[in-house]
């Protein structure tokens, strides 16, 4: 049975690097197919050398739950790209740079640095620390911190991670 489990993740995992890999490169020539399919298993070996394969299969108990986050963030990350378009082209318009700490509900590490990261991704805010259950975040206008300590990120990110 252990043996199976394991066989069914190495595949899972090809497949899904696999697959990243051919979307993001784009290229289908035999030679860099043949450097991406090096790529998938080199960073394979790194993960099972870092034993982190063995130790995360949380990741693969997420189901389909991320696919309905990432469009939610997409669309988050193009709207923080357009209000920081609209500040660099209209110079009038105010910044107010300011440091918060919102809280992250997540349970694990992993969560709250997808939290972390998802901050990090969406334009006019970064994080900047993760301590404590708390993210502190650089924002560059009002708007941005509101929208982060608003928690709809946060609850987002939980909803995913919860079983």
């Amino acid at each position: 049975m252990q043996y199976e489990v394991t066989v069914i993740r190495f595949v899972t995992t090809f497949l899904m690097l696999s697959a990243i890999w051919l979307l993001w490169s784009g290229h289908t020539e035999p030679l860099i197919l043949s450097f991406g399919l090096i790529s998938v298993l080199f960073v394979m070996w790194i993960g099972h050398r870092m034993d982190k394969a063995a130790d995360s299969p949380r990741a693969y108990r997420l189901g389909a739950r991320p696919l309905t986050y990432l469009p939610w963030l997409a669309w988050e990350v193009v709207k923080a790209n357009l209000d920081v378009a609209r500040i660099i082209l209209t110079p009038a318009l105010p910044i107010s740079p300011r440091l918060i700490r919102v809280r992250a509900s997540q349970q694990t590490a992993i969560g709250q640095v997808t939290y972390a990261n998802s901050i990090t991704l969406t334009p006019g805010t970064i994080s900047l620390d993760v301590r404590d259950n708390q993210i502190l975040v650089y924002a560059l206008t009002k708007e941005a911190a509101e929208g982060v300590e608003s928690g709809e990120m946060d609850r987002k990110v939980t909803a995913m991670e919860r079983n």
